[in-house]
């Protein structure tokens, strides 16, 4: 027996000493302090599954990714009057007749070329991500791309992005979880080259703030803290400016596009373009409207935080109905959507616990200024 009590004794050591690892290289954080105030709009506005982001077309069609967290049958559809459909057809939904089939979608949006971009991370870089577009009237896949293991390997998490008015090029946030080697990448539509750029850059890297959303603390078993690197992003009306941070960063940064566009700059040059923009809420989503306002998703306190074009913030909404207010994107006649993940009732989560939180939502109101369609 005096064997069987060693071993045993060795595993419960193995068992405490990953635990310490998982706590000290994933683990822990302060919280967030509140820069929210209180709301100065009243809001609008169902799903079955939790939605990931929202885009919405020039004429008011509005697609949504179903978030792959919560493991959806659906990945993609439109939202219609009668309920929702897959888009662009059963087929992509899941494995079977088509190879591009999706995976992990989370981002999608429409860019002003009228095609719908969507970036699946292919669960979190263990398999291929993928860039799809999709012809908005037609549903044909019109540009795809796979992002080699350099750009995008296992453990990484290409989470949002914006896409630039002219098309040519994609600006995404690699949140990198697991890797924890956060960055920017920007892809060139028509040279087929996607770049990893501010590797592991402060601004790009998360503080050390855990979310509390709702009474959760954000730790998976007490161990692994919901920390990701750079997750919101958003861009100018003219493309000139990328905004850019993780959720947990205290400050919202911003760089020129043109440097981010120039493959000569070297790193260290590019590095030094970075300016902090202005101190931020805790955020998911972000956009911009057309006169430099920036829209929040702040999840910490079910809010919508306006930082206005003077760098003041300001509580737009704020209510216990919004669960992890998550993406955005403006439709015409200036509304601006909005999904909630709730990703606090989804993360470590059953599905049984899932569809008990169900049924989930996408809001709109109108905020004033308008935005691009789709952005």
């Amino acid at each position: 027996m005096r064997p069987l009590r060693v071993l045993l004794l060795l595993l419960l050591l193995a068992a405490a000493a990953a635990a310490v690892w998982l706590k000290v290289r994933y683990g822990g954080g302060g919280e967030f302090p509140d820069r929210t105030g209180d709301p100065l709009l009243p809001m609008s506005a169902e799903l079955p599954t939790p939605p990931g982001n929202i885009a919405v077309s020039a004429d008011g069609r509005v697609f949504v990714s179903l978030h792959p967290e919560a493991r959806p049958a659906l990945k993609v559809v439109e939202l219609a009057g009668d309920g929702v459909r897959p888009w662009p057809s059963d087929a992509f939904q899941s494995a079977g007749t088509e190879p591009r089939h999706f995976r992990s979608v989370l981002s999608l949006r429409i860019d002003r070329q009228g095609r719908l971009w969507t970036l699946d991370n292919a669960d979190h870089g263990l398999q291929t991500p993928r860039l799809l577009a999709f012809d908005l009237g037609t549903g044909e896949v019109v540009h795809e791309y796979e992002f080699p293991p350099q750009i995008a390997g296992p453990g990484s998490h290409l989470n949002d992005f914006q896409v630039a008015p002219d098309g040519t090029t994609l600006y995404i946030a690699e949140a990198s979880i697991f890797a924890q080697t956060p960055a920017l990448v920007v892809y060139d539509v028509q040279r087929r080259q996607a770049r990893r750029l501010l590797d592991r850059h402060p601004s790009v890297t998360p503080e050390f703030y855990v979310p509390v959303v709702q009474g959760r603390r954000m730790e998976v078993f007490g161990l692994f803290s919901i920390r990701p690197g750079v997750d919101s992003i958003g861009l100018d009306a003219a493309g000139e400016w990328l905004y850019y941070a993780p959720v947990t960063s205290l400050n919202l940064y911003r760089i020129a596009t043109a440097d981010l566009r120039d493959a000569s700059l070297p790193a260290a040059t590019l590095a030094q373009r970075v300016e902090v923009h202005a101190p931020k809420t805790m955020s998911d989503g972000i956009t911009l409207d057309t006169e430099g306002n920036v829209y929040l998703a702040e999840p910490e306190h079910s809010a919508i935080v306006r930082l206005r074009a003077d760098r003041v913030l300001e509580t737009l909404l704020k209510d216990e109905r919004l669960r992890w207010p998550d993406g955005f994107s403006w439709g015409p006649d200036g509304w601006l959507y909005f999904t909630c993940s709730a990703l606090h009732h989804v993360i470590g989560r059953l599905p049984s616990q899932v569809r008990g939180h169900a049924p989930y939502h996408v809001y709109r109101f109108k905020p004033g200024p308008a935005g691009i369609p789709g952005q």
